[in-house]
């Protein structure tokens, strides 16, 4: 079988999503069924006193108020993210709800479950909370500061990661013609999917059931069954309906979702709880979040010699089940970003602080790695008069397979290509033509040109099965997860193409770890390169199972018989696949069925790469950014679907850009409150905030899954932030600005005009 190369089929599930058929978590009520609400800290650190809820268990409708004296049967949330340290790593214990004390607003410390949603957001507001309120930090370089406020007793500093040659490198920058140095902010955003978190928890038959807007749901089982409910696997499931939107943070176990099981079992009856917006900003999973100092030496000639990093990461108040690896195991393999660099040192200290856990977000420290690497050579060409184009083709990896100084080994690619391609796209030539008209206008206009290298692969390994059903159609259980992907299209045309069936007669069945034994999720950009690969090999053996039976059926010899477009062939006689299926489901006939489950043992990175360029104009009177064009030439190896794939890149290029111009998650320095709680003052991307995004796709295969395929989900959020800022740093250097950190704001715009002693 050829590996499938797709076309642009609209996406099936959009039949549902757009005639309001769509299945969420708030569209679901069960019999019998009691609703949550959280009380939750006002405090970014406090000592909890008595909680008086007298007056709130009094009220009408409710069923119970807990507080951490009622679960101390319960283990603590895990952290699930193994990463080798120079000393021990230190996870302060994360209860359900609040022991003792506070870290930060929104921390839960009561969960009061009512009737109805409205009686249990009564009662919850009169439960009443003794707080001694404790100093605060919310920054991660100040929470590594001596006389820093202290958030746990063992301190704030939770591991030391190191990774590379750090004599090689110290050598490098000895004999280094040119240095290049840049210190730069990854600001903490707050993700805001469209759909907030909820969820159900029941118990029944001696098993717990969550019905959630996860994305990760065997991971969530698992977590709840061996570290915190204590009990075997196949006692718990966890299964999501459609989920509108996760990015990674819905990959992690929540108190909330151990909270309503614990409650469902006390109270013998199902108990949702649907997230308010408001608790979404100060309870959810954050991202991003580090300050880093970078070097790059250099050679007289401008070839890089080597990189030297040194990070401080803010983990937030918890080490969340996925925290620590968005800026250890993660950034390292994308360390150097697409460029040969023989020696790289990664430093990174890891600081807890009195503001929301961090975990993975799009890219998961792969943006933070590619940002660094394309802001240092920027730098390095304007310090040392390189050309920046000219300098990344210099240095850009050509020779495959190529081993990056951190250990991972880059099979393919065409990362030169990407530049050259680019170019004339996005008018490179006319460029000046366009700065000039801007200038008569009294405007700035800067072009950035940034390359990206991703690093696909999230958790080693997959499944897949393939199930023949009596009424013809045949089921597609992955055991990665769509949070708006659109799996529910894609895998079906990989096996549609494979076995010659009518993409109709597929069902697409995922998130339900009693339907699915096994899987790893999405996270990583992993779905079709892990769970593609997985379905492959699964098509491979019904077609290997289903020769015999074929065979007999043509009454031909199996070395015969040939299987092309979706039927056997032998002696000028046919026989499709459906029907081999029914005859197989034949008792009499005692052939074994065609259902098929592959366990694809894989354990490979992928390596997305691609050129981005934007250009901006900006109004130095205001600072005010337009982002006027944004063009991508992008290598995601075979295609499955163009026109789906082209979409997921945008959606990520909306993210990113977002983070380069205007999303920035902040709180105050002396009390801890978020200051940007809420969409008036965290501003996202909206459609009129962004140009045409341009993406053209020009792949080279991998060999590294039979599909061919390189995962493309995470790509625009890693390329766009470093793209965006080099674009209008280019247009503030005719003024003296040389740095500005994300986000780039009119009023931190303005700001680096003035301070550079410049006015419009």
């Amino acid at each position: 079988m050829a590996p499938f190369i797709g076309q642009s089929t609209r996406r099936l599930e959009d039949a549902r999503f757009l005639t309001g058929r769509a299945l969420y978590v708030d569209d679901v009520n069960r019999p019998g069924q009691a609703w949550a609400q959280v009380v939750r800290s006002p405090h970014a650190h406090a000592a909890i006193g008595e909680i008086d809820a007298a007056a709130a268990r009094a009220m009408p409708g409710v069923l119970g108020i807990y507080t951490y004296q009622d679960i101390t049967d319960l283990g603590d949330l895990p952290c699930a993210t193994q990463v080798a340290t120079v000393a021990p790593m230190i996870v302060p214990p994360r209860p359900a709800l609040a022991n003792g004390r506070v870290r930060h607003v929104g921390d839960p410390v009561a969960f009061v479950v009512a009737e109805t949603a409205v009686q249990a957001r009564d009662a919850a507001e009169q439960v009443v909370v003794d707080y001694t309120p404790l100093p605060a930090v919310v920054d991660a370089a100040a929470a590594l500061q001596p006389g820093a406020p202290q958030i746990w007793d063992t301190g704030n500093e939770s591991f030391r990661f190191q990774r590379g040659d750090q004599a090689a490198v110290q050598a490098a920058f000895a004999t280094a013609a040119h240095v290049a140095d840049v210190s730069v902010v990854n600001n903490r955003l707050v993700i805001a999917p469209i759909e907030t978190r909820a969820a159900i928890g029941e118990w029944r038959d001696g098993t717990y059931d969550l019905f959630v807007s996860a994305a990760s749901v065997h991971a969530i089982r698992d977590q709840l069954a061996d570290a915190v409910l204590r009990c075997p696997r196949d006692a718990v499931r966890v299964s999501a309906p459609d989920v509108g939107g996760g990015f990674g943070i819905k990959n992690a176990l929540y108190p909330e979702w151990v909270m309503l099981l614990w409650c469902a079992r006390k109270l013998g009856r199902p108990v949702k709880w649907v997230e308010e917006r408001g608790e979404d900003f100060v309870s959810t999973a954050q991202g991003r979040d580090n300050i880093s100092r970078a070097r790059l030496a250099l050679d007289a000639d401008g070839r890089f010699l080597a990189l030297d990093v040194s990070t401080i990461a803010g983990l937030g108040a918890y080490m969340s089940a996925g925290g620590p690896g968005s800026s250890t195991n993660a950034p390292a393999a994308a360390m150097g970003g697409g460029y040969v660099i023989p020696a790289i040192f990664m430093d990174v200290r890891a600081a807890f602080t009195n503001t929301a856990p961090i975990d993975a977000y799009r890219g998961a420290g792969k943006p933070e790695a590619n940002y660094l690497i394309e802001r240092l050579i920027d730098q390095a060409a304007n310090q040392c008069g390189f050309d920046p184009i000219d300098l990344r083709r210099r240095n850009l990896i050509n020779f495959f397979p190529y081993q990056k100084a951190l250990g991972a080994v880059v099979d393919c690619g065409r990362f030169a290509a990407n530049i050259d391609d680019v170019l004339p796209l996005a008018d490179h030539n006319g460029f000046a033509q366009r700065r000039a008209a801007s200038q008569a206008r009294g405007r700035l206009r800067g072009l950035g040109v940034a390359c990206f290298l991703e690093t696909a692969r999230g958790a080693p390994n997959e499944g897949a099965e393939l199930r023949f059903l009596d009424d013809g159609t045949v089921a597609i259980l992955v055991g990665t997860q769509s949070n708006g992907q659109g799996h529910e299209t894609s895998f079906p045309q990989i096996a549609a193409d494979l076995l010659g069936i009518p993409l109709a007669q597929f069902r697409y069945i995922q998130a339900d770890t009693a339907e699915i034994p096994q899987g790893n999720g999405h996270g990583g950009a992993r779905s079709m390169h892990m769970g593609g690969a997985a379905l492959f090999r699964a098509a491979q053996q019904v077609i290997a199972k289903a020769t015999p039976i074929a065979a007999r059926l043509l009454q031909a010899s199996v070395q015969e018989v040939s299987f092309v477009n979706g039927q056997f062939q032998a002696q000028g006689r046919s026989i499709d696949l459906p029907a081999v299926a029914r005859a197989a489901r034949d008792p009499s006939a005692g052939d074994p069925p065609l259902d098929t489950y592959v366990w694809n043992l894989l354990d490979i990175i992928t390596f997305p790469n691609g050129c981005h360029v934007a250009e901006v104009e900006i109004d130095p009177e205001t600072g005010l950014v337009t982002l006027d064009r944004y063009t991508a030439v992008d290598d995601y190896g075979t295609i499955i679907n163009p026109m789906l794939t082209i979409g997921q890149v945008q959606g990520g290029l909306a993210q990113g850009i977002g983070q380069a111009l205007m999303e920035h998650t902040v709180y105050d320095p002396g009390s801890g409150q978020m200051l940007s709680a809420s969409f008036m003052d965290y501003q996202i991307p909206r459609a009129a905030d962004l140009p045409d995004l341009t993406v053209v796709l020009s792949g080279v295969p991998t060999t590294a899954n039979p599909l061919g395929v390189k995962g493309c989900g995470q790509a625009g959020a890693i390329a766009a932030p470093q793209t965006v800022i080099s674009a209008i740093l280019d247009a503030l250097a005719p003024l003296g600005v040389t740095h500005i950190d994300m986000p780039a704001t009119p009023e931190r715009i303005w700001q680096a005009i003035h301070a550079a002693g410049q006015t419009a």
